[in-house]
């Protein structure tokens, strides 16, 4: 049953890649919704959403809700913006119930991620102003933190003796593919367009989406 569902997750997934290259409108609002509602599936069967995996489930869940609402993108770019942050707690909040005590590693991770969003807040905030946009700075901006959170608790497994290495890389990419996935949104849209910008987006949201599940079921399973 779990290879049946990741089947048809990744089977979703290609089909909304090609609808993004070939700007298959209808198919992507069919499309894109699917894959969290078949990833959402598997983490249920695997997990039975026990303990930790719970939050994760919820994630997937306001994931879905932000799919739906990003598809306008014009219209509901907030609303959609706000369920990914949900996302984002929800997630931050499930790493975060296996506490441990900071150590070198999440010094240097922790310096190297806020390093890296103060970059690109330095870049994003003044093209979000000269466009007329000044009302998205401070949504935006906590956003930026709360997803860099997100990646600063992923990453951090790698220091946890309980985690073990597969699943530890998994979430890690997973969480830095999603991460890199909402800069290219960002970036596309607010300050310099990238070739195929929508397609990189939703490749990298789904491959980082689906790895940081995998991995979480992994461990919490």
């Amino acid at each position: 049953m779990e290879n049946i569902l990741l089947v048809f997750v990744f089977g979703f997934a290609i089909l909304d890649w090609v609808a993004t290259a070939k700007e298959w409108i209808r198919v992507e609002w069919f499309a894109k919704p699917a894959v969290m509602i078949f990833l959402f599936a598997w983490l249920y069967v695997a997990t039975r959403l026990q303990g930790a995996s719970l939050w994760f489930g919820i994630g997937l869940l306001f994931s879905l809700i932000g799919d739906v609402l990003l598809l306008s993108m014009d219209r509901l770019f907030l609303p959609g913006l706000f369920a990914f942050l949900l996302t984002h707690i929800s997630y931050i909040i499930g790493f975060s119930l296996e506490a441990a005590a900071p150590g070198v590693w999440d010094i240097f991770l922790a310096m190297m991620i806020v390093l890296s969003a103060v970059r690109i807040l330095q870049r994003l905030i003044p093209s979000l102003r000269s466009k007329g946009l000044g009302g998205l700075v401070l949504p935006v901006t906590i956003y930026g933190l709360t997803i860099s959170t997100m990646l600063f608790f992923a990453m951090r497994t790698v220091a946890l003796p309980n985690w073990q290495s597969n699943a530890t890389a998994l979430v890690s990419i997973g969480a830095f593919l999603f991460y890199i996935s909402d800069l290219v949104l960002v970036w596309n849209r607010f300050v310099n367009p990238i070739k195929n910008g929508r397609l990189l987006n939703i490749v990298a949201y789904h491959l980082g989406q689906i790895a940081l599940i995998v991995g979480v079921a992994m461990h919490f399973g």
